[in-house]
C-alpha cells in the first residue's frame, strides 16, 4: 500500500492519494505521473521482499539531503522542475503458513503453539481428527501436497517420528517451502537422509533440511521441542532467510532513462525504443517521445 503523506508544490499529487502494487509490479491507483510510478513500484518491491515498511521521499536532485534523513530513501526526480513527494510505503504480507506432517504430542504442540503466534495451521497425516488438531486451520488426513499452496514463505515441519520420515521429507524438500526441519534424533536423521540420497535426492535438496530442529533451548518434552522449532521458524522468518536469495546475474536490472536520467526497472517497463540494435527504456512517454525523436542528441548527452 503506497500512501501520498506529505508534499511541496509543484506536484499533482495530494496527501492521501493511495494506490495499491502487486508483487507482480502492477499498480492500481494514484500517487503521482509517470516519473513517479517507476519509483514507487522498485521500492514497493523491495518492500515485499524484506516486509519493511518505509517513507519514500521523491524530489529534485537540488533538493535532495534538505529533510531528514532518518528512515528515508531519497529519489532523484529529474525529470520533473521542484516539488517534493513522500509516499509511505507499507506491505501487506500474507498469514505466515506453518505446515505440521505427523500425529503425535510434539504436532498437537507445534500446531497449538503456532496458532498462538498467529500462523496459519495445516497438520498432515494419517489417522489425524479435528478433535486432536481443534486449533488447526486445515486438517489432511493423508500425504497430499496438492491440496497445498507451499510457497517460499512456507515453514514445514515433519514430526512423524518414525512412521513415514522419508516420504514427508523427501516431499517438504521437492516443495517450494523456504523452512523445512525434521524431529528426529541424529541417528534417525542420518538414517533418514542417507536413504534419500540413495533414492536420488540431490544434495542441494539435502543441504536444505534442518535437523536437528530448533534452537538448542535445552527442551525435552513435546511442548519444549514445538517452542524451539517455532522460535528458530521465527527467527528464520525475520531474517528474510525464507525467501531464497536471488541468483547472481550478469545483465543489470535497472537501466537508466536517456532523456532524464530516471531509473527504470527493466521487469517491469513497458515503454521501449530499439536503436541501432540497443534497447532503451524510458519512464514516461513524453521522454520515449522526444528520444525517438532526435536519439542521437541524448546518446551524446549520455
Amino acid at each position: 500500500m503506497a500512501t501520498v503523506v506529505r508534499v511541496e508544490r509543484p506536484t499533482s499529487s495530494k496527501p492521501g492519494a493511495k494506490a495499491v502494487v502487486t508483487a507482480d509490479g502492477a499498480l492500481a491507483g494514484w500517487v503521482g505521473g509517470s516519473c513517479t510510478e517507476p519509483a514507487v513500484r522498485r521500492e514497493a518491491a523491495r518492500a515485499l521482499q524484506d516486509g519493511e515498511p518505509r517513507l519514500l521521499r521523491l524530489c529534485a536532485p537540488e533538493r535532495m539531503g534538505q529533510g531528514p534523513q532518518e528512515g528515508v530513501i531519497e529519489v532523484a526526480l529529474t525529470c520533473v522542475s521542484g516539488g517534493t513527494l513522500e509516499i509511505y510505503l507499507e506491505p501487506q504480507l500474507s498469514q505466515p503458513q506453518l505446515i505440521v506432517i505427523g500425529h503425535q504430542a510434539t504436532a498437537e504442540a507445534l500446531t497449538t503453539i503456532g496458532k498462538a503466534v498467529d500462523f496459519e495451521t495445516t497438520v498432515l497425516g494419517y489417522g489425524i481428527t479435528a478433535e486432536q488438531f481443534p486449533t488447526a486451520d486445515h486438517l489432511i488426513s493423508e500425504l497430499d501436497y496438492s491440496r497445498l499452496r507451499i510457497t517460499p514463505q512456507s515453514a514445514i515441519v515433519v514430526t512423524s517420528h518414525g512412521n513415514y520420515d522419508e516420504e514427508a521429507v523427501e516431499m517438504a524438500l521437492l516443495s517450494d517451502a523456504g523452512y523445512v526441519a525434521l524431529i528426529a534424533s541424529g541417528k534417525r536423521s542420518d538414517e533418514v537422509i542417507a536413504f534419500l540420497r540413495g533414492s536420488g535426492l540431490s544434495e542441494e535438496n539435502l543441504s536444505r533440511l534442518r535437523s536437528p530442529a530448533g534452537l538448542d533451548l535445552g527442551g525435552q518434552t513435546p511442548g519444549e521441542i514445538a517452542l524451539s522449532v517455532l522460535a528458530e521458524v521465527i527467527q528464520f522468518r525475520h531474517q528474510g532467510q525464507a525467501t531464497p536469495e536471488p541468483e547472481v546475474r550478469e545483465e543489470s536490472t535497472e537501466a537508466l532513462d536517456p532523456v532524464c536520467g530516471m531509473t527504470v526497472d527493466i521487469a517491469t517497463s513497458t515503454l521501449q525504443s530499439l536503436h541501432e540494435g540497443q534497447t532503451y527504456h524510458f519512464c514516461s512517454v513524453g521522454c520515449k517521445h522526444r528520444f525517438d525523436e532526435q536519439p542521437e542528441t541524448y546518446l551524446v548527452k549520455g
